[in-house]
């Protein structure tokens, strides 16, 4: 019997708040442990909370993004529980009211449960609560830093329509390209600001009835999500077919010794003894404020990759380029709208301006976190500090088009235009770097070439179509390489042939 995977994600993202979700704190990264704590995310006797409204926007905008209906009531619960990162022994959370539900995300995918390149995942709920601190453990102890205590957490929670670790993994990415386009959280993976527990289960090939639910906590990376599920699934199929039971569980993941294991049986919803928080009124809001967040909502990356391949007919690397490179894409496309060839203005930009770019930021950064600069303090170059207009990299593109200069006469104009800032035609007329088209006097550097270099001629006689460039070199060589190539190739064999 075949066996197939079933997968579920929750996803776990902090929100790209000032402070926390019912206090004043800062939601800050990096400070000293305990400092940006108060009574209220202490979970002190007799504390109120009072809810960030800025956290419940970011929840609602990203209920448009991930097309979510967006209920007219929402309530806040506590959901019970005892560990020691949480303060109150519980967390504020939305259960049976959410802020959203029933959305969904379709991404680039080519593997099982794909169509034509593409896939759709369906979004159960995104609900808002509270982050807990953070544990570390040592030798002989453990301490709990509170200051991540009271983060607002957006939990982003699946229906069980991933069929693989690769499918999953390829959600994520799209899921948090979706959530820093519309400027809902940095997802900095490495300041945990997304974290993420795969619910897995397997069944056999064509049943609809799931199988026990075994969930991995607290992952914080995508391809360790990615590894984990590749494993876990493996050994869930491996038991099942021995004739084994699955139990429903919680398990973690070792990341060194590439494996699952079991850290106890799965807690149920009834086990955390959710009830209505009695200090939050339930939130209704009003048209006008769904109106004002609606208006936040951006174009979400894959339609903007769609639309940069519609629109200026890019492959679709360049397109994916300049999904991935916001600042660049933007950049890009009020040069294109000028240009008749907007193929040689993304080449440009993507394999010249950005390597540039990088070059000096590169260096910049080196130079001044010597000089004891913090990277937030350090000055980098950007598209508005560039010293040639954009309309120079139309002028440029126009040049080589018309054969005016050769490709290689403009990689020197581009490097003088951004150094110097001086349009593409008054570098071409400054340098003589004008292209020679002239048949007649590319018909006399074919001739002292082939004259000067008999090896390559009879080579090329001889059958060697190869010796043919030997000779192209000659002749721009002769010419300063001003002379156009594709008509030094054209007489040359017509010469030789003759």
């Amino acid at each position: 019997m075949e066996y197939e995977a079933v997968i579920g994600l929750e996803t776990h993202v902090q929100l790209k708040t000032k402070s926390k979700m019912w206090c004043g704190c800062a939601n800050q990264y990096g400070a000293e442990p305990n400092t940006n704590v108060c009574p209220v995310c202490l979970g002190m006797p007799g504390v109120l909370p009072v809810a960030n409204e800025q956290a419940l926007r970011l929840t609602v905008l990203t209920g448009y993004l991930l097309n979510c209906t967006i209920p007219r009531r929402a309530k806040f619960d506590r959901k019970n529980y005892f560990y020691p990162d949480a303060a109150k022994n519980y967390q504020l959370t939305q259960y049976d009211q959410p802020s959203t539900a029933h959305g969904f995300v379709d991404f680039e995918f080519n593997g099982l449960g794909s169509v034509n390149g593409m896939a759709r995942v369906r979004i159960t709920r995104a609900h808002l609560e509270e982050d807990v601190g953070k544990s570390t453990h040592f030798d002989r102890n453990s301490g709990v830093d509170f200051n991540r205590g009271g983060v607002p957490l957006l939990e982003i929670v699946t229906e069980p329509d991933l069929t693989s670790a690769d499918m999953a993994y390829e959600y994520l990415n799209a899921l948090k390209d979706i959530l820093t386009y519309g400027d809902v959280s940095d997802c900095d993976m490495e300041k945990g600001m997304v974290r993420c527990d795969v619910n897995i289960s397997v069944r056999p090939v064509g049943s609809k009835e799931l199988g026990a639910k075994i969930e991995i906590k607290n992952m914080n990376s995508f391809s360790g999500v990615r590894r984990a599920a590749e494993y876990e699934i493996a050994r869930q199929i491996e038991i099942v077919k021995s004739g084994g039971k699955l139990i429903q569980s919680t398990r973690r993941w070792d990341d060194v010794a590439g494996i699952t294991e079991e850290m106890r049986s799965k807690e149920n919803a009834h086990d955390y003894r959710y009830l209505p928080e009695p200090d939050l009124m339930p939130f209704t809001p009003t048209d006008a404020w769904l109106a004002e967040v609606q208006s936040r909502v951006v174009e979400l990356p894959l339609a903007r990759k769609q639309r940069f391949i519609n629109t200026y007919q890019l492959p679709a690397g360049d397109a994916e380029v300049f999904k991935n490179d916001v600042a660049l894409g933007d950049y890009f496309e009020p040069i294109a709208k000028q240009s008749s060839n907007q193929k040689a203005v993304a080449n440009w930009l993507i394999n010249n301006l950005r390597a540039k770019l990088t070059e000096i930021n590169e260096q910049e950064k080196n130079k001044q976190s010597a000089m004891g600069l913090e990277p937030a303090d350090i000055k980098l170059t950007a598209f508005a500090d560039l010293k040639f207009k954009p309309e120079a990299l139309v002028e440029l593109v126009g040049l080589v088009d018309a054969k005016t200069i050769s490709s290689a006469a403009a990689q020197q104009v581009f490097a003088e235009m951004f150094a110097s800032g001086k349009a593409a035609a008054a570098i071409v007329q400054e340098k003589g770097l004008a292209q020679v088209s002239d048949t007649g006097a590319i018909e006399k550097f074919c001739d002292e070439a082939i004259a000067a270099n008999p090896n390559p001629v009879a080579d090329y006689k001889a059958g060697k179509v190869a010796a043919l460039n030997s000779l192209k070199g000659q002749v721009m060589k002769l010419s300063k390489g001003k002379a156009n190539p594709t008509l030094v190739g054209e007489i040359l064999e017509r010469k030789l042939k003759a």
